[in-house]
């Protein structure tokens, strides 16, 4: 399996897990060796998720916001163009929870598959209510109130504190962009390579995922056999492939409407940067085509494209933050995990802030969702059934929603080109293009 791509692997033990889980789980023997020797290593892939979420978070964040060097510099269109960035993810997000919400894929699962899960998981149901009334009994303003930490050591201490852990990272990235170059230097060149460092840990953890594909599928199918499981799944992948087709369509709306191209000339353009960031799942790796698209397809001026492209592979993830969106209702409905109109609130503020800390590699999302999951104060177990639900089909919603990513920068470059005058009609090729994943 050397020489296969990482989502081929993953499939592949995709398939298998459902093998074996339905095999196995015709004997009790079968079962015992899944619960006892497979679950385990889905155990371990989640806890290492868990342990790469906050230090992803702070290094990934600092690096971005340090990235973007002198403020001054890019006042006329740097402002402008975060904006923006957050507008659309705020758009995403929201179009991802509207359709969680009326679609309700989670609702799907019959009340004895959840207990079934509940037992296999040793799922409290008395822990989940109270946590949904302690939820409801907090004041609409108290979880702004709550992302302020008071000491910055306890809240990266606990995954649940992401928020806390988002301002305080924010504000010190700020801060590091106002103090002068030559001292803020040094620490600036130390975040840079701890993000190297953590982008390579990620890369290591995901190397485990085909095996733990295998395991959280098996042991999920040896624990439930109940075909609305995946009948649920089926109505989840639905939503978000809808959700990421809404996005395209704002994207295009906004080319039309602002920038005066029609959607043809935009998707023509941005075409071959689509299939390569389908191919790769990675806004970082499909960046040099994204720009060069940009830039000679689609007419915006180098000056914006060398620093909107970069900004946006870092900051704009619209089709991650959909996708963790739905991600997080559908596992809280599928298991009877009630989140108040407050909770899905903070879902915004946390999903919009997270995008801006996460990695653009394959696999990051998975982290993010973590995040999102604990900040909601969703119990472990749930946590645990819910990640082991949407496992199966992430890959392939990794590759779809890492194309609305960089269909985002591009639709982003070209209005901020508009708005600074810096868009022209693109010179005509007399050559094909071709790029290979």
């Amino acid at each position: 399996m050397k020489k296969l791509a990482l989502h081929w692997k993953i499939l592949i033990g995709m398939l298998l897990g459902v093998i074996a889980g339905l095999a196995l789980s015709q004997f009790d023997s079968g079962k015992t060796f899944i619960i006892d020797w497979v679950k385990p290593v889905g155990t371990i892939f989640i806890k290492l998720l868990k342990l790469i979420a906050i230090p992803l978070i702070i290094a990934s964040l600092i690096k971005g916001i340090s990235d973007l060097k002198d403020i001054a510099k890019f006042s006329r269109m740097g402002l402008r163009t975060i904006i923006i960035y957050i507008m659309t993810t705020i758009i995403a997000i929201t179009i991802g929870l509207t359709l969680v919400n009326i679609v309700q894929p989670g609702n799907s699962i019959s009340e004895e598959t959840v207990q079934q899960l509940n037992e296999a998981y040793n799922t409290s149901a008395t822990k989940r209510f109270d946590s949904a009334q302690d939820q409801k009994a907090k004041g609409p303003l108290q979880f702004v109130v709550d992302m302020v930490p008071d000491n910055i050591f306890s809240a990266s201490s606990n995954n649940r504190n992401m928020l806390q852990v988002i301002f305080f990272v924010i504000l010190f990235g700020i801060s590091l962009l106002l103090v002068e170059e030559k001292k803020s230097k040094p620490l600036k060149d130390f975040f840079d390579s701890l993000n190297d460092v953590i982008m390579k840990m990620i890369d290591l953890i995901m190397l485990m995922a085909p095996y733990a594909v295998f395991a959280l599928l098996a042991s999920l199918i040896a624990e439930t056999t109940n075909p609305d499981v995946f009948a649920a799944l089926a109505m989840y992948s639905l939503t978000v492939i809808a959700g990421l087709l809404c996005m395209i369509g704002v994207y295009l709306l906004i080319v039309t409407i602002y920038v005066g191209k029609s959607p043809s000339f935009f998707l023509k353009g941005i075409s071959p940067a689509q299939l390569l960031a389908f191919s790769t799942s990675s806004s970082a790796a499909t960046l040099p085509v994204t720009m060069e698209r940009v830039e000679e397809h689609l007419g915006v001026d180098k000056e914006v494209t060398s620093f909107v492209c970069p900004v946006g592979a870092t900051i704009n993830m619209d089709g991650t933050s959909l996708y963790q969106a739905v991600a997080a209702v559908f596992i809280c409905q599928a298991m009877n995990f009630e989140l108040s109109l407050t909770a899905q609130l903070s879902i915004v503020l946390t999903a919009t802030l997270a995008s801006i800390g996460s990695a653009a590699v394959p696999g990051a999302g998975m982290v993010m969702l973590v995040a999102i999951l604990e900040a909601l104060n969703v119990p472990k177990e749930v946590l645990m059934v819910g990640l082991a639900l949407i496992f199966a089909v992430d890959r392939p919603l990794d590759m779809l929603r890492t194309t609305i990513n960089v269909s985002g920068d591009a639709a982003v470059s070209m209005v901020v080109g508009k708005s600074v005058g810096k868009l022209r009609d693109p010179k005509p090729k007399h050559w094909d293009d071709h790029y290979e994943g």
